[in-house]
């Protein structure tokens, strides 16, 4: 992938980009793909279902209300992502299992890192439009992270 996020917004002021703070911490720091959206809190049973699913070079956007008591992805979940084609998954919250997180070539950025697992009771909403760090993200925008940020896009971009 060529672009940079950087020379994607000189280009194309307009666009939906996340406050600092993300940080990386899956094996792949340059990515980007179509968004899916996942609203939950400290409940990762929807995560979970979307990363065993045909990701197709998607990338899953999760709100997770910025909690940092626990962890709404791990290494396991991560590994599935990866296996089953999605791109990335951001979190707007914590992961765990950041060492075996760095080996896996998936993108992942979060908040933080937090050694507790998630609850599971089935909580959680997918497909909802997102205010997430400073940006609004739809189901179907296109998402483009690197060492610099996200950024999020209605239409695909080149930089």
């Amino acid at each position: 992938m060529k672009f940079r996020t950087t020379d994607l917004l000189d280009a194309h002021p307009e666009l939906e980009a996340c406050e600092a703070g993300l940080g990386h911490y899956g094996g792949v720091r340059r990515f980007s793909g179509e968004v899916v959206t996942v609203r939950c809190f400290e409940d990762n049973s929807l995560v979970r279902e979307l990363l065993k699913s045909a990701g197709r070079g998607r990338v899953l956007v999760i709100d997770g209300g910025g909690s940092r008591r626990c962890a709404l992805v791990g290494d396991l979940l991560a590994a599935s992502g990866q296996a089953q084609g999605w791109a990335g998954i951001l979190v707007a919250g914590c992961v765990r299992d950041s060492a075996a997180l760095a080996a896996l070539p998936i993108g992942v950025m979060a908040l933080g890192v937090q050694p507790r697992r998630s609850e599971k009771h089935g909580q959680g909403v997918q497909g909802v439009t997102l205010e997430l760090l400073g940006a609004r993200v739809r189901p179907g925008d296109l998402a483009y992270a690197d060492e610099d940020g996200v950024v999020f896009s209605q239409q695909p971009l080149t930089d």
